[in-house]
């Protein structure tokens, strides 16, 4: 496999907890209940400042259900802050239902992401939130799947270069992503509206660490990646 000379690690952390099994639609509680345990903590954890404005970055701590398996992930400084807090962690309280910890899978690890001269093939392990607002609306209104499909693959090529851009990964000015998806159209509800979102899977010519999220609302959990 041959990659570029600007691949750059980072720094990523896996916690998860085995013998806790939720649905994938409860990663937003993980979240919930993570965030204020720790609110005095950081603002990474919950994407929020003490003043309750918006931390308006790509999460460096994202909160998921990856097949039925409660999972964080911390990248670079988020990396940094997960082990020596939820080391602590003795119970889960999802919705009022207590689920106690006995065993906690942790994994630090560097990893390489960046520009790569292969392709590389991922899946969605969790819905993928594309479209907002504004995109949907063109979305809606492109007549042939050809139209659609570059559309998709576009912003996708757009997420990955947010994720590289907010975690320090540079590309040289001749390193151009191109991606192609085979996705499905899926509903979802999110924050009690109904919602597209898709499943399937990409290539890329890019280096992306698996678990990590793309797209909007990475934090709860959607557009969970995994190297197919």
């Amino acid at each position: 496999m041959t990659t570029s000379s600007t691949i750059q690690e980072l720094h990523i952390c896996r916690i998860k907890f085995p013998e806790i099994k939720l649905q994938t639609r409860d990663a937003h509680k993980l979240r919930g209940y993570f965030g204020n345990l720790f609110k005095e903590q950081s603002p990474i954890l919950h994407n929020h400042y003490e003043d309750g404005r918006l931390r308006y970055k790509y999460p460096s701590v994202q909160y998921k259900v990856i097949d039925n398996t409660p999972t964080l992930i911390g990248i670079n400084e988020g990396a940094e802050l997960l082990p020596s807090l939820f080391l602590k962690i003795k119970e889960l309280d999802i919705n009022g239902q207590k689920f106690f910890i006995n065993t906690k899978n942790i994994e630090l690890k560097k990893e390489i992401a960046g520009y790569s001269n292969s392709l590389h093939a991922y899946q969605f392990k969790t819905l993928w939130m594309g479209l907002n607002q504004t995109n949907y609306a063109k979305y809606n209104k492109l007549e042939s799947e050809v139209e659609k499909q570059n559309m998709l693959n576009a912003i996708l090529v757009g997420h990955i270069l947010s994720f590289f851009r907010n975690t320090g990964v540079e590309l040289d000015a001749n390193e151009r992503l191109m991606a192609r998806l085979n996705v499905e159209e899926k509903s979802t509800l999110f924050k009690e509206n109904r919602m597209i979102a898709f499943t399937g899977s990409f290539i890329v010519n890019a280096l992306l660490p698996s678990e990590i999220g793309l797209g909007k609302s990475v934090s709860r959990g959607f557009g969970t990646i995994m190297l197919d």
